[in-house]
């Protein structure tokens, strides 16, 4: 298949993949998926197969478990039987069964000591970069004070950060979510760092001292400054096709030179309250 063919073919898939993310919550036929990009019925389940890893179904079941996970351990108020129903199934005891043989853990399990390892090995499935167009803004970044609690370590431990800051900013009240801004810090890359050298801070808006607590939480700033800022749309899982043409494309033609400070990341909703596919995200490259 030359160059030209492969892009159409996987724009063709990207439509399917796309409908999916946004539509978790609606029924998804298969018929209506092979309609959107113009596959033929009799070969859709194995082209899709071929071309993401697994099955039309599993990818289906694995995008609204994942949903539900965040919901689980990051949202304790919401009752599992609704996230049950919102993933799809009729009863609690389906989706438990399911859940669990998923992930080795039932969600009441899951709830209380998530094993985020188990977790993000189901989910290494082949998904190819999408091509992604970006608008680039240059905007002036006012200097932030942040609350921050620090990862250091594989990815896959970096929702058990996550935890522990929301805990905290639960328990403080010193950085309420829905009046001050969530932020992510990303000192590495983590496709070409070794998992355990591999840092990222997530942190809040803060406007007082942070006085100690039991998770760790430390004050940091974020510089102002000049920017490339880009928005992505979409699950923070995908943020790369948002990052690497600002890197590949239009910093080498920009002539601009880049500051002594890493990327970083203004979450304008959060998970679990999101749908992944409705999330926002104002990206920052910090620049001279």
């Amino acid at each position: 298949m030359n160059e030209s063919k492969a892009s159409v073919y996987a724009a063709r898939f990207d439509r399917v993949l796309d409908h999916i993310e946004q539509h978790l919550d609606e029924p998804l036929g298969v018929e209506q998926l092979c309609q959107l990009a113009n596959f033929s019925r009799f070969h859709f389940h194995r082209q899709f197969a071929d071309y993401i890893g697994i099955t039309v179904a599993r990818y289906i079941l694995l995008l609204r478990f994942r949903q539900a996970a965040y919901r689980l351990a990051f949202d304790h108020s919401a009752k599992i039987i609704d996230i049950a129903l919102d993933a799809g199934f009729e009863t609690p005891e389906s989706f438990t069964r399911a859940f669990g043989k998923t992930f080795g853990q039932t969600p009441s399990a899951f709830r209380k000591a998530p094993d985020w390892d188990a977790w993000h090995a189901v989910y290494r499935f082949r998904l190819p970069e999408r091509n992604t167009i970006v608008q680039v803004d240059i905007v002036d970044f006012e200097t932030t004070r942040i609350a921050v609690k620090e990862h250091r370590g594989p990815t896959e431990k970096l929702n058990h950060a996550v935890g522990e800051f929301i805990a905290w900013r639960k328990e403080s009240g010193l950085s309420p979510k829905d009046s001050h801004r969530t932020f992510g810090i990303a000192y590495d890359n983590p496709d070409t760092t070794p998992p355990a050298e591999f840092r990222f801070d997530i942190a809040g808006e803060i406007k007082t001292e942070v006085p100690a607590n039991a998770q760790g939480i430390v004050m940091k700033t974020i510089p102002g400054g000049r920017c490339a800022k880009v928005r992505h749309y979409g699950s923070h899982s995908r943020i790369g096709e948002s990052i690497y043409p600002l890197y590949r494309q239009w910093l080498p033609s920009s002539g601009a030179e880049l500051r002594d400070f890493p990327l970083y990341f203004h979450y304008l909703n959060l998970l679990p309250e999101t749908s992944e596919a409705d999330l926002v995200t104002d990206i920052y490259l910090p620049l001279k």
